[in-house]
């Protein structure tokens, strides 16, 4: 890549059958796009772009910032959801290169089969992401207050000083089962949403941007699901949300996407 001012970015790997031509522009929103046809049935979306964008101290500096990084990720994804509406794609991460036609020509060669077997996974399948968000407190005290009316009966034949202890008990063991009941309520939403998706991933957890008061994410999941599946999901989420947001817990469903989460690893002997 050094001796060449030019590389190929790569969006995404698509049915060559499906994509007949491709319009719109590149990842710097100037370059257009091209279709690289490496079979009948396999090809690779690109653009052309300039080396010194993505590789060398200049472009350490650039890829910090949100104002240069920002559209950029926004036009990437944009051509891969463009794709995804004629055919299933495996999408590869932002800022992937290949110095020329004959290295991305090998890394197909290489990865043909597992590509295409992709692919087949995902036809008529859609990325859905579902977060989980928390307001501790509000969870704390309905623990608590659950508590108190399932033992109301013990508490009103107890006297005064001996009530006021053993509340005080009642919601120091509500507290510490916080952590017990969201794991078992996440693992049961898991489990019902899982009845209508074909794959499931565990993402990382990020803070919320901007912060909302008194919220936090506690958990991240990606669904892979058959598109006619999606209109039950939905009412899936929607109902566990409506049932537990008195306890504190509500999930946040977005969709669809690109399979991003469900991409296998593909590498060569070296970096492309």
């Amino acid at each position: 890549m050094e001796q060449n001012p030019r590389a190929l970015y790569l969006f995404c790997f698509a049915r060559s059958s499906l994509l007949g031509e491709i319009e719109g522009a590149g990842v710097d929103g100037h370059e257009p796009l091209g279709l690289f046809r490496h079979s009948a049935d396999l090809c690779a979306v690109v653009s052309e772009v300039p080396r010194e964008d993505f590789c060398g101290p200049a472009a350490d500096a650039q890829i910090q910032q949100l104002a240069w990084v920002g559209p950029r990720a926004l036009r990437h994804e944009a051509v891969v959801e463009q794709v995804m509406r004629r055919s299933p794609v495996l999408p590869a991460r932002f800022g992937t290169l290949f110095s020329s036609k004959e290295s991305l020509a090998e890394f197909l060669d290489i990865h043909r089969q597992r590509i295409a077997q992709f692919l087949e996974r995902v036809t008529g399948q859609e990325e859905w992401s579902v977060r989980g968000l928390l307001r501790r407190k509000q969870a704390g005290e309905a623990l608590i207050a659950a508590s108190q009316v399932a033992q109301e009966a013990e508490l009103a034949t107890l006297p005064p000083g001996t009530r006021y202890f053993q509340e005080k008990h009642i919601r120091a063991e509500a507290e510490k089962g916080l952590s017990r009941w969201l794991d078992e309520t996440c693992r049961e939403a898991a489990n019902t949403l899982l009845k209508q998706a074909s794959d499931f991933r565990e993402c990382q957890v990020l803070p919320l941007e901007p912060p909302e008061s008194g919220a936090e994410v506690v958990l991240n999941w990606a669904f892979l699901l058959p598109r006619d599946a999606a209109a039950a999901f939905r009412t899936l989420v929607k109902g566990l949300s409506s049932r537990l947001a008195p306890q504190g817990l509500v999930f946040e469903l977005s969709g669809p996407w690109p399979p991003y989460r469900f991409v296998p690893p593909l590498t060569m002997g070296t970096a492309p």
